[in-house]
Formats: C-alpha cells, structure tokens, sequence
C-alpha cells in the first residue's frame, strides 16, 4: 500500500487567530473525520497520528486542526465560543479540501466534546455524524452527567467510543445517558481501556490491537448511517 503524506495547512479561527492543521486523504477516500484533538496535547500527538495513520489504511480522510489555545503554546483551553469556531473552520475546510466525501466530526475527548457543543448550538455544515474517542463525560473523581444535556439537542447519529476503566465516563452514567439519545446514538466498549485507551497486560491484549477494534468499528459504524 502507497503511504501518503499529510498535506499542511492553515485555518482561519476569526480575526485574532489562524491555527495549523493536517490533512491525510488517501486516495478513493470514502469519508472525512474532522478529528478534535484533547485537552492536553496537539494535533501531531502519537495517539492523533496514529488514528489518521489507521483511518487512512482503511480508506478515510482526515483533518487534525489544532485549537487557537494549543496553537500558542498555552496549556489553558480555549473558552467555548472560540473553541467552536475553531471546529467551524475545521468543517468548512474539510468541505472544500474533501468536497464529495461524507463528513464525519468529533475527535478525542475535549475536542469531541467541543465538536458536540458547536454541533448543538447550529449544525455543522454537510456533517452527517459525530464520533467521540472517549468522550469526558465529567471530571476524574466527580461523577456527573451535566456535560451531557447538549446532547439532547443534536440531530445526527453519534457514536461514542469509550473504555471501560475509563475515570472520565462512568459507565453507570455514560450507558444510560447514550440509551436516552435513542437508536441514532451508539455506545462502543473497549473492554478493560482506560481513558487514553490503554490496557493493562492482564487484559492479554495490546494497545495496537485495541486501537484497531477502535478504528474497525468506526470505519463500520460510518457505513451504516
């Protein structure tokens, strides 16, 4: 199989900011993940590369963008306001760079929970469904599902991709949050995973075999909505 580059680009957020980001499309792509990246680190982490590295052996594009916050080299996310917009330029830019292709946007943890957020507010434009890598359902130690309303609000099918040892999503909160968003929302376990989704070696598994039970579940799950 011919490896193919990322091609480097630049978004404009709004007026005070432009960020980078990193479009992989292979070639006779069938989709594009607009892929968020989480809290702690950028869009070239090891965990982000390796997803656009195995989406893109399984046939789909992906756009990493990073957030204006991450940009600069703060360790402070962005506000909202200037975090969805930043998923908006994302998603636009995927639109003209992957026109013809199906959209899929989401991404890991904080920024699939942006990503929901800017989706609840206003639809993202040609978007036809979200998918979370560990969505964080609430703070490590204090458990809720207050982060979870907006959810109620969106109208596209939803996949959350969630370890079971993950301290972020309680599951005895997470399952029934997902069960009340109806059949357009699917809940994917990754047993014995925890929030970055890794696994002890107890598991008797790997974490590059958890990370294609993740990536073969996605690619299926895009093909039935």
């Amino acid at each position: 199989m011919s490896v193919v580059s990322p091609q480097q680009l630049k978004l404009k957020v709004d007026s005070a900011n432009d960020v980078s980001a990193l479009l992989l499309r292979p070639l006779a792509a069938r989709a594009c993940f607009v892929f968020a990246h989480g809290a702690g680190a950028g869009m070239a982490h090891p965990f982000m590369e390796t997803v656009a590295q195995g989406l893109s052996e399984r046939g789909m594009a992906t756009l990493r963008y990073q957030f204006p916050y991450m940009e600069k080299g703060s360790k402070r996310p962005d506000p909202p306001a200037v975090a969805h917009a930043a998923v908006r330029a994302a998603v636009a830019e995927a639109g003209r760079s992957c026109a013809g292709l199906r959209l899929i946007a989401g991404g890991k943890s904080f920024g699939g929970r942006m990503t929901s957020q800017a989706q609840a507010i206003s639809p993202l434009p040609g978007v036809d469904g979200l998918a979370f890598l560990g969505f964080p359902l609430h703070p490590a130690g204090r458990p809720s599902s207050d982060r979870a309303k907006h959810l109620a609000d969106i109208r596209v099918p939803m996949l959350f991709m969630q370890g079971t040892r993950d301290n972020l999503a309680e599951l005895r909160l997470l399952e029934p949050v997902v069960k009340s968003l109806g059949p357009s929302a699917s809940l994917h376990l990754v047993k014995d995973a925890d929030h970055s989704f890794h696994v002890p070696a107890r598991s008797g598994r790997n974490d590059r075999e958890v990370m294609s039970e993740i990536l073969d579940a996605f690619v299926s799950w895009i093909e039935t909505i």
